[in-house]
């Protein structure tokens, strides 16, 4: 199918989604997204119901942090922690070429280590793009590679049957001109902290924030509508949206997301409402209450408590990496990933929590997967279909983790 072929097909399908509501046996019938077949009853009833039916019994997700930053192997908060000017950072889009990307061979791999579903970095807190959109230049296709591998990804889950998700930074980004600074938020990870004021930067007061969401609910339009049936938006971080609740439309979004996919489930980490699908907090840390009081204030540790106190007792999802800390790849940490054993401890500890495990690489500056990752990821599958899944770990704690906050 070439490209342009399939570009049409995605979006014939994704557009058609809420029709399967109205449009009778047989339109349904060919409408169900290929990861909740199934479930086909269910959905044709209830687009929302099957496709949490379907996460509840997943256990195991492959996640990709991947983007400009991979070039660098230094991790994805390069651009902040080193606070690399805006215009110094975008040359990289010239050197990205991502030539070893193989949708093919990834979702090959997720279905040999015993994985449901995939999620990737859509776009991380840098703006880059691994979609085409019409928001701006910044993406993958208008980069040396001129590719769309967010459209190559979804093909080739749709093929295998995987759920697909998109990771999108909803609440942070270093380069829109609009995103709030760090001078009307008491988190200081808004912006990188420049020497000197960085002149791309036009943000002077709140109103400018509806610049930003304008850009964001636009390319949100673009994710649900060119890309087929999605599994899920997974909205990151929370701590930016917990900085400044009043600057994010949060239900407007939502909605958005409900009106145009039904059936796509939406997760935002420990929760911004408490009406999310799915909580996704990263490992196990100190208290969510505790750490957003102590990082930016009482008010947002309110909001913070009430949305976990919601979403809690779901069937969540726990994220981790193989790396031994960052999720963008670094390449100082290459000899020190997970082994299979290990990586089966924490699915075993995850499921005992009534959680998924989404497990993370960071592919190498061209795209292909750290080999480490695919010696463990297919262990990973071996023992599973030799020895069945590793039995649920209880948690010592209540049987969900409290949340590391970002």
């Amino acid at each position: 199918m070439n490209l342009l072929r399939r570009r049409r097909f995605l979006q014939s399908t994704a557009l058609a989604v809420p029709t399967v509501l109205t449009g009778g046996a047989s339109a349904a019938a060919t409408l169900v997204p290929p990861h909740l077949e199934g479930l086909a009853d269910l959905f044709r009833r209830d687009p929302r119901a099957a496709a949490l039916a379907w996460f509840r019994e997943a256990k195991f997700g492959l996640f990709l942090h991947y983007g400009l930053y991979s070039i660098l192997g230094r991790g994805e908060w390069v651009m902040l922690r080193e606070k690399i000017p805006v215009a110094e950072y975008e040359k990289l889009k010239d050197r990205f070429t991502a030539r070893r990307f193989d949708a093919d061979f990834i979702t090959d791999l997720a279905c040999e280590a015993g994985m449901r579903y995939v999620n990737i970095t859509a776009r991380h807190h840098d703006s880059f793009c691994l979609f085409e959109t019409a928001q701006n230049d910044y993406h993958a296709k208008a980069s040396p590679a001129r590719r769309d591998l967010i459209a190559e990804l979804a093909e080739a889950c749709q093929k295998k049957k995987l759920g697909l998700f998109l990771y999108y930074s909803y609440a942070l980004d270093w380069r829109h001109p609009y995103f709030y600074s760090n001078e009307v938020s008491k988190w200081n990870m808004a912006r990188p902290a420049y020497p000197t004021p960085e002149p791309s930067y036009k943000f002077q007061k709140d109103e400018d924030f509806r610049h930003y969401i304008e850009f964001v609910h636009a390319q949100l339009r673009e994710l649900l509508t060119h890309y087929g049936p999605l599994a899920g938006l997974w909205f990151d971080p929370i701590m930016g949206y917990y900085s400044r609740p009043d600057l994010f439309p949060i239900e407007e979004t939502y909605a958005l997301v409900r009106r145009l996919q039904p059936h796509c489930l939406i997760s935002f980490k420990q929760g911004a409402t408490g009406t999310e699908d799915f909580a996704a907090p990263e490992r196990t840390g100190q208290s969510l209450e505790d750490r957003v009081r102590k990082l930016i204030g009482e008010e947002s540790a309110r909001i913070a408590a009430r949305a976990w106190a919601a979403n809690r007792d779901k069937w969540n999802e726990i994220c981790d990496t193989l790396q031994p800390q960052v999720w963008g790849y670094q390449a100082a940490d290459d000899g020190r990933h997970l082994d299979a054993q290990e990586t089966l401890r924490r699915l075993g500890a995850a499921l005992g929590r009534r959680c998924n495990l989404l497990m993370n690489t960071g592919p190498l500056p061209e795209g292909e997967i750290h080999p480490e990752d695919v010696a463990t990821l297919r262990e990973c599958g071996r023992r599973i279909r030799a020895d069945g899944w590793p039995l649920p770990q209880p948690p010592a704690a209540p049987h969900t983790p409290s949340p590391t906050i970002r």
